[in-house]
């Protein structure tokens, strides 16, 4: 009797969260139907539930606005030398708050979790007179990428994941000799690779999402990023509502393979530290 109570309570528990899981996804469907919408049907009463025979028709408007292909090509080539660039620089700073005394040590730290209260668009244009003026690096990939590359967020994520780490294991690695870097990647990294997979896909997504700082600092049309392209597609006098569903399937479902593939990684990153 006793056996059939957690089937019970699974089945109880599927059958209450399969709505919400519909509720969800309900407005994925509809970017999907949209996108294969006649650009006359968009202001109609009604919500159209099923496919519709106008994607080709959509797809070619995009083509012809923007050059989707190119932009989508520069967001994955930017968001993935970002991804790559702040693991590495935030892992490193993390292990050294986690892992090293050194004076200044929590001040220091106080200072980078402190930039987690400073709204962004406060220093949005200090940065781009930066990049852009002095620098000179607008229609850049290093533009994209190298301002936003320490993060905070990923710092603290980091620290205490590596501050669950045996401390045992790693001064018997320095006993032998081992230098801090290959401590650092062929011991201490490894240990937390759920955690480095689950701050690379936040990551991964924060810069396939910006919108603000490529709008600023990619102004040629080949440079552009993905949102970029497709904000072309809202005018003062017309939206290309068709053009702009079809790109947005387009940048989400690369997205919701790639989680859906690496959840279970995600999920045990998120939760490796909570428990030291």
């Amino acid at each position: 009797m006793t056996s059939r109570r957690p089937g019970r309570g699974a089945l109880g528990l599927h059958l209450t969260l399969a709505p919400l899981a519909l509720l969800w996804l309900m407005p994925l469907w509809l970017m999907v139907t949209y996108a294969t919408t006649p650009e006359a049907d968009f202001l109609q009463p009604g919500v159209p539930l099923g496919l519709g025979g106008a994607l080709a028709d959509n797809w070619a408007i995009l083509l012809a606005q923007t050059p989707f292909p190119r932009a989508i090509a520069n967001s994955v080539a930017t968001s993935l030398i970002y991804t790559a660039c702040s693991i590495v620089l935030t892992s490193l700073a993390g292990y050294a708050f986690a892992q090293f005394r050194f004076f200044g040590r929590g001040v220091l730290f106080a200072l980078v979790v402190a930039t987690l209260t400073v709204p962004y668009v406060v220093v949005v244009i200090p940065q781009f007179v930066l990049v852009a003026r002095d620098f000179h690096l607008s229609n850049t990939w290093a533009a994209v990428v190298v301002p936003p590359l320490f993060n905070s967020l990923g710092v603290f994520f980091m620290r205490q994941n590596f501050m669950a780490l045996p401390k045992d294991m790693l001064d018997a690695a320095r006993v032998e000799g081992v230098g801090e870097l290959r401590i650092f990647f062929q011991i201490a990294l490894p240990l937390v690779l759920p955690s480095t997979a689950a701050l690379g896909i936040i990551l991964f997504l924060q810069s396939w999402n910006n919108y603000l700082w490529p709008l600023l600092v990619l102004s040629r049309a080949d440079a552009q990023t993905a949102p970029v392209a497709l904000g072309a597609l809202v005018g003062l006098d017309r939206v290309h509502w068709g053009a702009l569903m079809v790109g947005a399937v387009v940048m989400t479902m690369p997205v919701l393979a790639v989680f859906v593939f690496l959840q279970r990684y995600f999920i045990a990153g998120i939760t490796a530290g909570a428990v030291k």
